[in-house]
């Protein structure tokens, strides 16, 4: 991620602090080899299992896993008449995926004859991530995306004065926050759910996963007489780079204001 977004050298607007030139297009490709097992499964059946994955990283997006074509179950796979054209790869032809009947249409595309700037693709398909009920990184079950080995999440506790405000009511106050520091985006401060005011937070219904840090809870913040929805959220049973988040809550809203204070 920190490859394509956020300032990153192939992302569309590279970092000028440095003493060479990259000579790349606007939109650049790099394709390295993923170095674990990968399943993906609908329906019940196993549409791919592949120990020869690679991820291309391309400016703006995501990275994409593909794979060879002989690790996908054929058998599952039907011709579509949908293709697309893409500038930089090529022509694109799809496959509708059938496991039994569960149906996601032109879920698998390849690039049979790929321009030779990405003559490397020949070979290769790839999946939509929402075409298949799991995915798997080896035996554990990876969701919202692969986890990109340029992407990276710290966690640091600081002895700065955090205080978020709506208006001039105090909604945390704390003298003990974490930093988190992710690839590619601003840092956010997570406040202890002691320091926080007591029946300010209001559990939401929205969740967002994150294949870093897990899966989030919001809150929305109730003050004197005003709610703001989704302005706060947690990691209840984060994965590995949350966990010094747990039990911290961070908050994010137009109508909050974060203040920090040096501290010695």
């Amino acid at each position: 991620m920190s490859l394509t977004l956020g300032g990153g050298p192939l992302s569309a607007r590279p970092p000028a602090t440095v003493n060479y030139r990259l000579e790349r297009p606007e939109h650049a490709l790099f394709m390295h080899p993923f170095p674990r097992r990968v399943r993906a499964e609908r329906g019940g059946r196993t549409v791919l299992d592949t120990e020869r994955g690679l991820l291309l990283h391309e400016t703006r997006l995501l990275p994409v896993l593909y794979a060879p074509v002989e690790d996908f179950d054929r058998s599952l796979l039907r011709d579509s008449d949908h293709t697309t054209h893409c500038p930089y790869k090529g022509d694109a032809v799809y496959r509708t995926l059938a496991a039994g009947e569960s149906v996601f249409p032109d879920a698998v595309w390849s690039y049979p004859e790929p321009r030779a700037e990405a003559a490397w693709l020949s070979g290769l398909a790839a999946m939509y991530w929402d075409a298949a009920d799991a995915w798997y990184d080896e035996d554990e079950r990876v969701r919202g995306h692969l986890r990109d080995p340029y992407h990276r999440v710290d966690v640091r506790r600081s002895a700065r004065r955090v205080r978020v405000s709506l208006g001039d009511a105090v909604v945390a106050l704390t003298d003990r926050p974490r930093v988190l520091s992710e690839t590619g985006l601003p840092n956010r401060l997570y406040v202890p759910r002691g320091d926080v005011r007591d029946g300010v937070l209001v559990p939401g219904a929205t969740r967002a996963y994150c294949p870093y840090k897990g899966e989030a809870a919001y809150f929305g913040v109730r003050l004197d007489g005003r709610e703001l929805a989704d302005a706060a959220w947690c990691f209840p049973d984060p994965l590995k780079d949350g966990l010094d988040v747990r039990d911290h809550v961070c908050f994010l809203h137009d109508e909050l204001t974060t203040e920090v204070e040096p501290r010695p």
